[in-house]
């Protein structure tokens, strides 16, 4: 079982700046990548950046340029970092994780974290 915890979320005036964070936490898996995604009311959740192995990294259009996605394998720790924030980036972001545990491939979700950013 593989547990992934949020933290960093918050209420923020437009432009400024928020650092979510998000672990795997458990036994016997490797994380193959992480990712955040998020999802406001009345919509579906989507990608807002994931990374991968080899460290690169995809990101929805809206976020290019304004969010930086890393991550630490040794921790299994993945960060985002938000800048230049807008009102429509208000969500709860979530911490995605696919992890091999044995001969399969799981994936993972966290609880969630609001992030607010009023105008």
């Amino acid at each position: 079982q593989v547990h992934l915890g949020e933290s960093g979320g918050g209420l923020v005036q437009a432009g400024g700046s928020l650092r979510l964070s998000c672990v795997a936490s458990g036994s016997g898996f490797s994380v193959d990548s992480m990712g955040w995604y998020r999802q406001a009311p009345g919509n579906t959740r989507e990608l807002v950046a994931h990374i991968f192995h080899d460290d690169s990294a995809t990101y929805t259009d809206a976020v290019k340029g304004r969010f930086t996605i890393s991550r630490d394998s040794a921790k299994n720790m993945v960060y985002l970092q938000m800048n230049s924030l807008k009102p429509d980036d208000t969500a709860v972001y979530f911490c995605n994780a696919v992890v091999t545990i044995g001969p399969r491939t799981y994936g993972y979700w966290g609880q969630g974290t609001q992030v607010t950013v009023s105008p």
